[in-house]
């Protein structure tokens, strides 16, 4: 598969899972310095990985989930947490997934990572 037919694979992906808007915006706002980052992103995440067999959307969200709390990435894991209730997550699974990384990697990763997801559970419900 060439690099080009890759890249719209996964455009097409995180559109689907992300939303169209979102992914538009962030396409459009890349520059000169941003858009290689952008670019690969698509290709390599949502490309290459996200439409691999074997795994399911609705797992890749939660495997996304746990490993943005732990890292403590709030923009990517608000974002994430967006794309998890489209692939089909409850915010009561959320909440477990949010108390493990808790658990796992610490309180104020938890703490942050609960913060991250009311945020983003807001703005799915002023949107709707």
């Amino acid at each position: 598969m060439s690099k080009t037919e890759l890249f719209e694979k996964g455009l097409k992906v995180r559109k689907e899972v992300l939303g169209e808007d979102y992914v538009n915006k962030s396409i459009a706002g890349a520059d000169e310095f941003t858009r290689t980052m952008a670019e690969w992103s698509t290709e390599f995440c949502w490309g290459a990985l996200w439409t691999r067999p074997g795994v399911d959307r609705r797992t890749r969200s939660i495997v996304n989930l746990a490993m943005l709390g732990a890292l403590n990435r709030p923009h990517e894991l608000k974002l994430h947490v967006k794309g998890a209730l489209k692939n089909g997550l409850t915010k009561e699974e959320i909440k477990e997934i949010l108390l493990q990384v808790a658990v796992y990697c610490g309180v104020p990763a938890g703490i942050d990572a609960f913060r991250n997801a009311r945020e983003a559970f807001n703005e799915v419900d002023t949107s709707s």
